[in-house]
């Protein structure tokens, strides 16, 4: 599986967790930014590359990315001013966001491990 179908793919499992957890600030994939594809794409080849090899690696490797293009830690996520409430060190992400990074580190293994899922 490419890197941009597993981008779609946990783009869209990030969104149905935010929407859990009462944040409906997420669009669809189809909706999405350029600049934010762009990011989940980026995530998501670190993580089969091998660059990045834990959740927390996931998120400091989106906040280096975050700060090169000029965001900052704001209360609420905001495209136009660039800033965002995760802007912070993963350690001091609370649980909830934590549990993103979790889900979109699984979802790439999985789906990059999908040929040996399915030979076994």
């Amino acid at each position: 599986m490419e890197a941009y179908q597993i981008a779609k793919i946990v783009h869209e499992a990030n969104r149905a967790y935010c929407q859990t957890i009462g944040d409906e600030s997420q669009v669809a994939w189809a909706d999405a930014p350029q600049w934010q594809k762009d990011s989940a794409v980026n995530g998501v080849e670190g993580i089969l590359n091998g660059t990045i090899t834990r959740p927390e690696q996931s998120h400091e490797s989106w906040l280096a990315e975050k700060e090169r293009t000029g965001w900052e830690y704001g209360p609420v996520k905001n495209a136009e001013t660039k800033e965002h409430p995760c802007f912070v060190p993963y350690a001091e992400l609370p649980p909830a966001q934590q549990i993103k990074d979790a889900i979109f580190f699984a979802i790439v293994r999985a789906c990059s491990n999908r040929a040996e899922i399915v030979n076994t």
